[in-house]
């Protein structure tokens, strides 16, 4: 990473603690409960983490239940399936939940099931890209990069706020 091309910031909400990296066109990586180290940390694009895109006012509108979508703008990586699986979970409306069969027959793979399970795991921007939405055709929650335990408070939240 160069370090005049990446940006840094951290914050606390809702007992969830955040690291952000953005580029200066948008967010890359929203990582949860995982703060970066001292040696990875990069300069910040702003002194507020507020200013980093409106990331942290969204956010905290999202956890006070009065956003139910994000307009951030986003700078990730990812292959064209990975791409095309994230957009497709913007779609998941607010304090629902489908199945990884559901969104791979909403993007016209249905064999595809378990690549659509590697790329959610692969969002790289998690709560904006809202992969806590999807759970197994069991209804079992299945994994999240942020844990469990804030997958369910993430879910529980939404459906108290609908």
């Amino acid at each position: 990473m160069i370090s005049d091309e990446f940006f840094s910031t951290s914050f606390e909400i809702a007992g969830i603690s955040f690291s952000v990296i953005a580029t200066r066109t948008g967010i890359g990586f929203l990582l949860l409960n995982q703060p970066l180290k001292k040696e990875a940390m990069l300069p910040s694009l702003s002194p507020n983490a507020a200013e980093f895109f409106g990331i942290y006012d969204q956010l905290l509108e999202y956890f006070a239940g009065t956003r139910k979508t994000f307009d951030i703008p986003l700078d990730m990586e990812g292959t064209p399936f990975q791409k095309k699986v994230w957009k497709q979970l913007t779609r998941i409306p607010y304090g629902k939940t489908v199945s990884y069969k559901d969104v791979a027959v909403k993007i016209k793979q249905p064999e595809a099931v378990r690549a659509v399970g590697m790329a959610n795991g692969a969002n790289p921007v998690p709560i904006i890209v809202p992969c806590h939405r999807v759970i197994n055709a069991n209804g079992k929650l299945g994994g999240y990069s942020g844990g469990l335990d804030i997958k369910i408070q993430l879910l529980d939240m939404e459906k108290k706020n609908l």
